[in-house]
């Protein structure tokens, strides 16, 4: 039978379709660098959209569009390495790639060809990307990822519900909270796996001997807290209880991840931002949390967006760059390039968090935190596009 290796080297199509990260990574970060800059300029009066739904635009693209880019591009390059089977390459990848685009098509286009129209091209491609991730989870019995296929599908669900709401059944926002909820568990059920790990294989290579600890119980409670806490807040965000919950899981993550001895790898970003985008995922339940409990002291629009640019925006943007590198042959390192686009995302989604308190100045931070955030993912298209449309580099 023919190994994932041995159909890489086979395939003769073009370069952007050998893999699944390479197309959606690198429109993924397109769309999250035009989304904003045009949410933040409309809101700002500098541009007219004449009637278009800019809100609805802003909270479905950067959660079901963005953030589904990303995750088929991890998914679709992870998954032949957890089942041993092969990867989805070629023209079926371009078929899958060209079933999301239509979905954004769809969605530009959403007041010509009305809502359902816009949901039923739209919900494709989910269906068979969860379709997809489920098979081969079967038929490989990879059970240990049962609950990405899980996260994957409820992920899937959340869009369904928006697209309900849209057409007058709910409310389009429970379907986005809904979403970023189960992103928030995935960040803590992959990141979990990768940013120790990682962090681990550098140390080795480094020649370190005072290695991180493996998985303890914490590490199960801390996903238990996280997953109670985001269900709570998904029904009922402005709940004491949900605010309580959310200070736990915020506490038991922030002690998952000093486990994980981030600040010995500073040598190193490509390592170090792992651990800082997930540290952006306790600030957020603390911040979610107060905003339940002390509304008055902490907008809600503070504590969402340390989860949405924050937590979610550094961590797909420090696993893009990774698997960009490792699997286009580049040197496991940040270079200067890289390293500016992990600033310009953390000033940017720390700009976001602070808008809501900077009172007069607050529409210079929604729209400098925008330019910062997107540019952040604007660099990596024009930089990783690079290594995203070339072959593979062969070590000498």
């Amino acid at each position: 039978m023919i190994t994932s290796a041995e159909q890489m080297r086979a395939y003769t199509g073009p370069v952007l379709f050998s893999f699944g990260f390479r197309p959606f990574f690198l429109c993924g970060a397109v769309l999250a660098w035009f989304a904003p800059m045009l949410t933040a300029l409309a809101y700002s009066g500098a541009i007219d959209l004449r009637g278009f739904d800019v809100n609805a635009f802003h909270s479905h693209e950067m959660t079901y569009g963005y953030l589904s880019a990303v995750i088929a591009g991890f998914l679709l390059t992870a998954v032949p390495n957890w089942t041993g089977r092969l990867p989805v390459c070629g023209w079926r990848l371009a078929i899958l790639f060209l079933i999301w685009l239509a979905g954004r098509a769809a969605f530009l286009m959403s007041g010509q060809i009305g809502p359902l129209a816009t949901a039923i091209v739209d919900l494709g491609f989910l269906a068979l990307l969860t379709a997809f991730v489920w098979r081969e989870i079967l038929k490989g019995k990879n059970w240990r990822n049962v609950p990405v296929g899980v996260l994957l599908t409820l992920f899937f669900l959340g869009n369904i519900l928006w697209h309900v709401g849209r057409n007058g059944v709910g409310e389009p926002v429970f379907g986005v909270r809904f979403g970023i909820a189960v992103a928030a568990m995935l960040i803590a059920l992959i990141g979990g796996r990768i940013g120790p790990s990682f962090t681990r294989n550098w140390l080795k290579k480094t020649g370190r001997k005072d290695l991180p600890p493996t998985a303890k119980p914490v590490e199960l409670v801390a996903l238990g807290a996280a997953a109670i806490g985001l269900a709570a807040w998904v029904m009922a965000p402005l709940s004491a209880g949900t605010g309580a919950l959310l200070l736990v899981a915020g506490v038991l993550h922030s002690v998952r991840l000093s486990r994980w001895h981030g600040w010995r790898t500073f040598a190193e970003p490509l390592v170090t931002i792992l651990h800082v985008g997930y540290l952006w995922l306790p600030i957020s339940f603390f911040l979610m949390g107060s905003a339940a409990l002390w509304p008055a002291l902490v907008p809600q629009s503070a504590a969402l967006h340390a989860l949405t640019a924050g937590s979610i925006g550094v961590m797909t943007l420090a696993v893009m760059t990774r698997a960009t590198r490792g699997h286009t042959g580049r040197a496991l390192s940040a270079d200067r390039a890289t390293f500016v686009i992990y600033a310009l995302a953390i000033l940017g989604a720390a700009g976001r968090v602070l808008a809501p308190f900077a009172g007069a100045q607050a529409p210079v931070f929604y729209v400098s935190s925008a330019l910062l955030w997107s540019g952040a993912f604007g660099l990596f298209a024009v930089v990783y596009g690079q290594y995203l449309l070339s072959s593979r580099l062969v070590a000498r």
